[in-house]
């Protein structure tokens, strides 16, 4: 799964990675949470947009939010027969921006965040779902997070694991035109991975109101 994960970098860094003109709201983030906003990059047919999205998907026909808490992500093995996902994977796909994520490992018995990220220690994307919701105030959008089968990479730390897009596959995952829920599902599993690596860091982080560069700093167990 991923529950928390960080984006550091500024607007301008943004911009730039993505090739986007106009300014962009963003506050470096060092402990991104559910139901905060997301930086997300979307195709609409003419060139590639970027903005803010709330995470926790609330499908267009949900009644409320409460089901938002357990939609921050999507199993990848079945999106393509659940109604909340299959018709997004046709037309409604997105990259979600970060620069790590974190996950919990258990560690001499206790359960220890961990700070995942490229080697390079460059951005990357989570491939992503998203929606639109209109409330009485407006129009929410919203968004979850694929996730898969750990990779070797991963397994040690969780079972599961985001589905990660390097630079070079991100421009076919949010193709505007509508494609196959299913072609779409099994192109992801077609994608090689991105390549890992991690550090343990202070439960600090499990607080998801710390939000400043030490969360991601390393420490020695």
């Amino acid at each position: 799964m991923c529950g928390r994960f960080t984006l550091t970098v500024g607007p301008d860094m943004l911009a730039k990675r993505f090739e986007v003109d106009g300014t962009i709201a963003w506050e470096p983030s060092y402990n991104v949470a559910p139901t905060q906003d997301v930086i997300a990059v979307v195709n609409d047919g003419e060139q590639n947009r970027i903005g803010q999205m709330s995470w926790g998907l609330i499908p267009s026909w949900a009644k409320d939010e409460s089901m938002r808490h357990n939609m921050i992500n999507a199993r990848l093995e079945t999106a393509d027969q659940k109604p909340s996902y299959k018709k997004l994977l046709v037309k409604r796909r997105c990259l979600i921006v970060a620069d790590s994520f974190y996950e919990w490992m258990k560690i001499d018995g206790e359960k220890q965040p961990v700070r995942i990220y490229s080697p390079d220690q460059e951005l990357f994307t989570f491939a992503g779902l998203w929606d639109r919701w209109q409330t009485e105030a407006g129009e929410k959008v919203t968004c979850t997070i694929l996730t898969k089968e750990a990779n070797d990479d991963m397994a040690e730390i969780h079972h599961r694991m985001p589905v990660m897009l390097r630079a070079d596959q991100e421009q076919e995952w949010i193709n505007f035109a509508p494609q196959n829920a299913s072609d779409m599902k099994d192109w992801l599993y077609t994608q090689q991975d991105l390549p890992l690596t991690y550090d343990v860091v202070s439960t600090y982080v499990n607080n998801p109101k710390n939000n400043d560069p030490s969360c991601i700093e390393p420490v020695n167990l």
